[in-house]
């Protein structure tokens, strides 16, 4: 299972759940509602990790605990 913090809301802009990953830059996924922005986002996760290890970049492991965004 991934643990990584998953922040989901509403854009107006975009007319869906956006759901970002602040501990992976530039990580984020979207969906018409929150569940689908949330597993499409764990998707994400995955594609984001097997891509940097195919790049052989460092995968940060997760906080484990709620981050502080100011």
């Amino acid at each position: 299972m991934i643990k990584y913090e998953v922040i989901i809301y509403w854009s107006e802009e975009d007319g869906a759940f956006i759901a970002e990953v602040p501990e992976l830059p530039g990580c984020a996924a979207h969906g018409a509602t929150q569940e689908e922005a949330l597993g499409n986002a764990q998707g994400a996760i995955q594609l984001w990790i097997d891509t940097a290890k195919e790049f052989g970049d460092r995968v940060p492991e997760p906080k484990g605990r709620r981050l502080i965004l100011a």
